[in-house]
This record gives C-alpha cells, structure tokens and sequence, in this order.
C-alpha cells in the first residue's frame, strides 16, 4: 500500500490525526496488528509535547455539544453510543456537561476515556477520581486511553 493509501485507510485511527498514520507509514512492513499499533504510539511518544497537545485536542468531549448536533466523527458517534451516552437523561446529560467543565477547567483539555471499554456509570466515576489527579499524570493518561480507543478502532478496521 503506498502512503496515500495507507493514510486514507487508517488515517481516521486517531481522532482527526491523520499524521500518525502518515509517520508510521514509513515504519513498514508491519508483521502483526500489534506491531502497526506500537509503531502508531511510537509516533505519538515521539510527536513532541505540541504536538501531544493536538491530539488530545482533536478529541470531543462525552455527550458534548459535537454530540448533541451530531458533528462527531463516525467512529465517536459509535463509541459514544455503546456506552450509552447517546441516549442519557436531562439530569445525566446535566452532570456530564458539568464534569466536562470542570475536567477542562482544571486540566485545559478535554476527558478521555476509552468508552467501548466502560459504561456511563463507570465513565462518571472515572471522571471523579481523575479530576484528583496531577496534570501531568492526566496527560499521560489522556494518551493511553488515546492509545486503547486507537488500537480497538485498528482491530475494527484490520482483524473483524
């Protein structure tokens, strides 16, 4: 597969980060799905701390208002909905608007989780216990579950 191949295939891994693929590319072959996956967070580990920055930029806040108008990437929107946060109540939609607040607010970037791996109940309680957490420690986390949502979205798109 050439480059443009490649990128428009798995370019969409990560959230409208398209340069991941595009720097991994230059990697192959890859023997495994899992070897593809580390040359992918190689390129994330390495991006620097702007670049970093993007990425967990790129991502939406849960139930946001992306979701609400439906401006969510079609993976997002899938994700978003296997935990349920697209059919939440007026008082759980109240409470996620208020957590995502609070989580930019003290943080500077939005909450990420890995959603297909949790249920709303749990995202909430998640969401508790990080906004404990030391910012740099929630960056680095931001990026494993970055990582997590990355390598289910390739097993998706590779092994069915």
């Amino acid at each position: 597969m050439d480059e443009k191949g490649f990128v428009d295939a798995l370019g969409g891994v990560f959230e409208h980060s398209p340069w991941i693929a595009a720097a991994a590319w230059k990697e192959r072959p890859f023997d495994t799905l899992s070897d593809l996956h580390n040359a992918f967070m190689q390129v994330v580990a390495d991006a620097g701390d702007d670049a970093q920055i993007a990425l967990i930029d790129a991502h939406p806040d849960l139930a946001g208002k992306l979701a609400l108008s439906r401006g969510l990437t079609a993976a997002s929107q899938r994700e978003q909905a296997s935990a349920g946060l697209d059919a939440l109540s007026p008082e759980e939609f109240e409470r996620f608007h208020a957590l995502n607040n609070a989580y930019r607010s003290r943080f500077g970037m939005p909450f990420i989780i890995c959603v297909r791996l949790n249920t709303k109940e749990t995202i909430l309680a998640e969401f508790e216990r990080r906004l404990l957490c030391e910012p740099a420690a929630e960056r680095q986390e931001a990026l494993r579950q970055i990582g997590l949502i990355a390598q289910l979205r390739l097993t998706e798109l590779l092994d069915p």
